[in-house]
């Protein structure tokens, strides 16, 4: 019986989103939004100590004004917060277990226990019930499967650590093989070459190195859809993968916090706005007002409750509506990181002002056409580390110049000091740890 509920809680949500109601004004949209997070703040006051604390007996309706909390909070909170009266050293204990083994089974009761990749450096745990998995699972397939749910698909998901969550999505006529990425590229081509799936989920930088192994004639399997997860797709690795592939690459932002973003069938990256509601805090100093920090409040979990969790992604909104004519909100570019935004000196007087990562990738990447890999770490506000990879024919050194040209004349253009510059080759090898093109190595 159980398994029959989860089953009905998957098709609901995926008849829900993908065959139900489709909204042609914001306003309309705005107005059913709200009611659902009304009515999981309702279930989330009633069960969770912590948030009912939080929120001082304020009225529900004055929830875009409740404080906002973060991984800290959640985590130095996690006992009072859940409400499933799980102990965090109980399930941090079976997280790390199930991580060091690789079955990764972790539950207590009816609760899948998960850990976060920790690419800020703090170790995240989240809890998911049957039923929020099943829905997850259906919300999903809806956003992600290029044809209906009964149709046969095969479905690569290459991913550092496998969890029931992810297991969820595979039903009798979807077949799903975990990747584990910790295992060597030549295991996965081969298997991949039998396996031949339909649709293939991986990282960006795991992406890259099946477009060369593709490109060379290693990888044999043909995909009909490409879906770039869990790193930051840059625009030179969407360029060589679509060359690789010659289908275009579609998007998951999926994290321990949610659902958030997929692609529509344009390739346009839109917020579920169906499943969460994404607050924004702008972030920009002039008046453009498109990039944001994501504040999240999911109005689809009670186990672990998320409601006004600022995350540490910067996004950038879309200039334009997108053809699809959804009303959910476009994103042009996830962009990375708060942490990995640069700082440089003014030349006037020497206070900091923030670079955005967008702005360091596209110089480097407009630099010299025969850059195929690239990394740029901030070590101090004068000192960028900067590690590159030209094609075979290219002239590395030539290469060299011309980044550092672009970004003397980045600082150039916003007055600011041009930095020391020192070059390597690229290192980087996709793994355990997360690809960070744009990465801040300092504190300000």
């Amino acid at each position: 019986m159980r398994k029959l509920g989860h089953a009905v809680a998957l098709l609901a949500q995926y008849c829900r989103i993908r065959l139900g109601r489709r909204w042609t004004k914001r306003e309309a949209f705005e107005r059913w939004q709200e009611w659902q997070v009304l009515r999981r703040l309702r279930k989330v006051e009633a069960q969770s100590a912590y948030y009912r604390e939080l929120w001082e007996g304020r009225p529900l309706t004055e929830w875009r004004h409740f404080p906002i909390i973060d991984k800290t909070a959640m985590m130095d909170n996690f006992d009072a917060l859940n409400t499933a009266g799980i102990h965090k050293e109980t399930a941090m204990e079976l997280a790390l277990k199930a991580e060091k083994s690789r079955h990764f089974d972790s539950r207590i009761s009816n609760v899948s226990i998960g850990l976060s990749s920790g690419t800020s450096g703090s170790r995240g745990l989240f809890l998911v019930s049957d039923r929020e998995r099943a829905a997850w699972a259906g919300a999903v397939l809806a956003k992600l499967l290029p044809g209906p749910l009964w149709r046969a698909e095969k479905i690569a998901f290459f991913l550092r650590s496998n969890s029931e969550l992810y297991q969820t999505v595979r039903r009798k006529r979807l077949q799903f093989e975990y990747f584990d990425l910790l295992q060597d590229i030549e295991l996965h081509i081969e298997r991949l070459n039998k396996y031949r799936p339909g649709i293939l989920a991986a990282p960006p930088s795991v992406l890259r190195l099946l477009a060369d192994a593709r490109t060379e004639g290693r990888l044999t399997a043909r995909p009909h859809r490409i879906i770039s997860i869990a790193e930051t797709l840059d625009p030179l690795d969407a360029r060589v993968i679509q060359e690789a592939f010659l289908i275009p690459i579609h998007q998951a932002y999926q994290c321990t916090e949610g659902f958030l973003a997929s692609t529509c069938r344009f390739g346009t990256l839109h917020l579920n706005e169906d499943i969460v509601h994404i607050g924004k805090e702008y972030v920009d100093e002039d008046s453009s007002g498109r990039r944001f920090v994501p504040i999240v409040t999911d109005f689809s979990r009670s186990t672990q409750p998320i409601i006004r969790y600022r995350l540490n992604d910067l996004l950038s909104e879309a200039e334009e509506a997108c053809p699809c004519g959804s009303v959910f909100t476009a994103i042009e570019r996830i962009e990375g990181r708060c942490d990995d935004i640069f700082y440089m000196e003014k030349l006037a007087d020497g206070a900091l002002m923030p670079v955005f990562p967008d702005f360091i990738a596209r110089a480097i990447i407009a630099a010299a056409p025969d850059i195929e890999e690239y990394r740029a770490i901030q070590h101090g506000a004068n000192r960028l580390e900067i590690e590159l990879q030209v094609a075979a024919e290219g002239d590395w050194e030539r290469a060299k110049s011309q980044v550092a040209a672009r970004i003397a004349e980045l600082a150039g253009n916003i007055g600011c000091r041009i930095p020391s510059m020192m070059f390597s080759a690229y290192t980087f090898k996709p793994g355990i740890h997360k690809l960070r093109r744009i990465e801040r190595r300092w504190s300000i």
